[in-house]
């Protein structure tokens, strides 16, 4: 989020208590569609799974989007999204999800591979790209497909 928001990197690790928010604007142009300004604003929910029924409630509703992130260095990650995305959906409907493997710099140090990732992402239907904050891979076009995503939904309820 940090690499998205701030374009900046650091690598200090600091595990996320709670959550961080962060607001950024977003131009888009939708296939088919007019040009929409979106204004973020993104969570960033910590992934321990002991707290995930506290920040369901807390966190979760209003939410239109999850750009749901694994560390494809740790496989528990990889485990952990789909109870995640189904915990989203449980307190606010099936919403746009977009998947982020994140560290792409470290891919020599994968716990998982490709099939895996199918494994566990084909259920949503959702697109799935590996980022790096470290280097920005993929980071602007992870949130840009989100917000795509978001705004076709949006379009098609309205109308």
């Amino acid at each position: 989020m940090k690499r998205y928001v701030l374009n900046e990197y650091d690598d200090r690790y600091i595990v996320t208590l709670g959550a961080k928010v962060s607001k950024k604007e977003l131009a888009l142009s939708p296939k088919g569609g007019d040009p929409v300004q979106m204004d973020m604003t993104i969570w960033d929910i910590m992934g321990s799974k002991g707290f995930r029924e506290l920040l369901r409630e807390a966190y979760f509703h209003g939410a239109q989007g999850i750009l749901a992130v694994a560390d494809i260095t740790r496989y528990d990650t990889l485990e952990d999204l789909d109870s995640w995305v189904e915990s989203v959906f449980r307190t606010v409907g099936e919403i746009p999800v977009t998947f982020a493997l994140n560290k792409s710099d470290l891919k020599d140090q994968a716990a998982f591979g490709e099939d895996q990732v199918k494994q566990a992402t084909e259920a949503f239907e959702a697109p799935y790209f590996y980022s790096s904050a470290k280097t920005g891979e993929n980071v602007e076009l992870l949130f840009r497909t989100l917000g795509e995503r978001i705004a076709k939904t949006v379009s098609k309820s309205e109308a």
